[in-house]
């Protein structure tokens, strides 16, 4: 059987990996349009591996990210890469959101976290001795990884298992057709015909709508890019936190929130807010992708959902124009921070997938369209249960091509 994976970010490589352990033989490609892996959201995200606390018991959501979090931590073990079981608060700071915490710690006790407990001011300072507030939902298992390592790692078992890689060619189209997938690639590659796959696994990420559509797929859901901004507190802040402290989710707006995250490499960071990007790939500024930008401009969808939620945008701008109101988020939950010294790094950006009505797609999506297995959205944790998601897009694999008694 001959399979190509479009998407060399860690979902994409972890799936390849998982096609070659559970269909022995298989042919495996991995493609991607950048020069290699991990150049988009595997790259540019916090690192933090997730316990599963905020997900709607039973969804694939939650379901992947515990199952995940037990094969990351496995895999980091046995292959010596950088991970730290820190811990995380996430700290409330009004009797309004006391009661979203505990909303929050019966979600977390359904999906079978383990240890987390529900703590005071005392208890919080106990853990986090910088660190304020009325009440904390601490989770000791939640840790922080280095996702571009654990891609590349994941990458050398693919080529070591015989897997071939084509960096540098992004895909211009898909056919569907009785004898498998045909992937199209820019610039002739590969020759001027395009190669017919037995089975094509999308894991595009910030492009999965477009490559979507490619294979025939439904228009929704569509990506609407949002990017969000980090800042590295100076050096003498570096050992303000043992681990990570988070605010309670405001559900007026479907982002976690400004916190502070340290990364293996021991800095201390702060953030992401979460704003509308002018372009799926616009990491460093407000530059505009006319393509992107027009897209979201047509989107009904897009209007609605800004409607809905005008107030915590405003509230998000205004961090996302002054550091200072951006800084002034984290000082809540960690005073001490007050005129602190940081420095922007670039930022992330986050593939939101949205429905025509407006709203945001919760849970991770996967469609199925003739030879192509898509995974649609895979927002945080999608990194956290990437090695998960891959055994289930694998299972989907193997479901498909037994129906078709091959």
């Amino acid at each position: 059987m001959k399979c190509a994976v479009i998407g060399a970010g860690i979902i994409g490589v972890a799936t390849a990996r998982e096609v070659q352990r559970q269909l022995p033989g298989a042919e495996v490609t991995i493609i991607d349009k950048e020069g290699g892996p991990a150049a988009h959201q595997t790259g540019h995200n916090s690192g933090v591996v997730h316990a599963g606390l905020y997900y709607q018991p039973g969804s694939l959501k939650a379901t992947l990210c515990r199952r995940g979090v037990d094969l990351l931590t496995e895999y980091a073990t046995s292959r010596g890469l950088p991970f730290e079981e820190c811990g995380k608060l996430v700290v409330s700071l009004s009797e309004e959101e006391d009661e979203r915490l505990r909303a929050i710690a019966e979600k977390a006790i359904a999906n079978k976290v383990p240890d987390v407990e529900l703590i005071g001011p005392e208890g919080i300072r106990a853990i986090e001795p910088n660190a304020t507030g009325r009440l904390a939902l601490h989770s000791p298992h939640t840790g922080i990884i280095d996702y571009a390592a654990v891609t590349r790692a994941l990458l050398e078992d693919v080529r070591q298992a015989g897997g071939r890689t084509l960096f540098g060619a992004a895909v211009t189209n898909l056919i569907n057709n009785d004898n498998g997938c045909a992937v199209e690639l820019d610039g002739g590659r590969e020759g001027q015909r395009p190669e017919t796959f037995d089975l094509v696994i999308v894991c595009a990420g910030l492009h999965s709508d477009r490559l979507a559509r490619m294979a025939g797929a439904p228009k929704y859901p569509v990506i609407v890019p949002f990017f969000g901004q980090y800042s590295q507190l100076a050096p003498e802040h570096r050992d303000i936190l043992r681990g990570l402290v988070y605010p309670v989710p405001d559900p007026a707006y479907p982002f976690l929130g400004v916190h502070l995250t340290k990364r293996v490499d021991g800095e201390m960071l702060v953030g992401p807010n979460a704003f509308l990007s002018f372009g799926r790939e616009n990491y460093r500024g407000w530059a505009l992708s006319p393509r992107d930008s027009l897209g979201i401009a047509m989107e009904p969808g897009f209007w609605r959902f800004a409607a809905q939620n005008m107030r915590a945008a405003q509230r998000e701008l205004g961090a996302v124009l002054s550091r200072r109101a951006f800084l002034a988020g984290a000082e809540a939950y960690v005073p001490s921070l007050h005129g602190a010294a940081s420095t922007p790094i670039t930022r992330g950006i986050r593939a939101q997938a949205m429905n025509a009505d407006g709203s945001l797609v919760d849970d991770f999506v996967i469609h199925h369209v003739g030879r192509a297995v898509l995974l649609r959205n895979a927002p945080s944790p999608g990194a956290t249960s990437s090695l998960a998601i891959a055994e289930h897009l694998v299972a989907r694999t193997r479901e498909m091509f037994e129906g078709q008694g091959r």
